[in-house]
């Protein structure tokens, strides 16, 4: 099933089901009986009951023409099974890279208010990594780039190996929205909630946004940032089931 364009529904109902992969284990989604696959015809195979079913749930939420875009777990599960699993170096070097440049590391010379709205924010992130992870990062006033601990980039990156695929995708997907591991990570944790993570990671545009305002753009850019760090939250609480 393609998901990168909208079609014309098709059938009639969706449900969960188990999967015919009897060495998986998991779960898959059928359309009034019929499974369903990835765009590149890869099983759909889903660890979860619950993934299965909000999976489900997005199908049967549609109307008469299918719109992929409102369809956040279905589109996380594709990818991490086309796109991931296949191309999994790629996606480990893409999500690790992070720590050598996290946004949380690079701090505002001024104003006095912005560089202690970070201080509050930032540094107990900082904190919470080094202890969960021992991988101090080291803090940068201004724009220019400074070297981290290569025992503490080597520790992140051994982290992000571990990940299974899904859960490596839903990481990726918040790394590269919000331009921090480390946010990534503590979201991935349960240390930040999905608009806490949203937070800091746009935390200099939203002050901006406080003295200057914001405009449609901003706005619709804004929205669809914290769409996804939503998406990705809810996705990582169904793989736990």
């Amino acid at each position: 099933m393609n998901t990168s364009s909208n079609i014309k529904r098709f059938y009639k109902k969706a449900e969960a089901v188990p999967s015919d992969e009897k060495e998986s284990g998991g779960f898959t989604v059928a359309l009034d009986g019929r499974i369903l696959r990835t765009p590149n015809k890869a099983a759909l195979q889903l660890p979860t009951l619950s993934l299965a079913e909000a999976v489900a749930a997005e199908w049967n939420a549609q109307g008469e023409t299918i719109h992929a875009q409102a369809m956040p777990m279905m589109t996380l599960a594709c990818t991490a099974i086309d796109w991931v699993h296949e191309e999994r170096a790629h996606a480990v070097d893409a999500t690790s890279a992070f720590a050598e440049h996290d946004l949380v590391c690079y701090w505002a010379e001024d104003p006095p208010e912005l560089v202690e709205r970070q201080q509050v924010r930032w540094q107990p992130l900082l904190d919470w990594l080094t202890l969960s992870f021992d991988a101090p990062l080291v803090v940068i006033s201004g724009i220019l780039a400074r070297p981290q601990p290569e025992a503490s980039v080597a520790a992140l990156r051994h982290t992000v190996e571990r990940l299974d695929d899904m859960t490596l995708t839903a990481l990726h997907t918040v790394v590269s929205a919000g331009g921090s591991l480390v946010i990534g990570l503590a979201l991935l944790r349960g240390r930040l909630t999905a608009d806490e993570a949203f937070a800091a990671a746009l935390l200099d545009e939203l002050f901006q946004v406080e003295f200057w305002g914001e405009d449609s753009e901003a706005a619709a850019r804004h929205a669809g940032l914290r769409a996804e760090f939503h998406a990705a939250a809810s996705f990582l609480t169904l793989l736990r089931g």
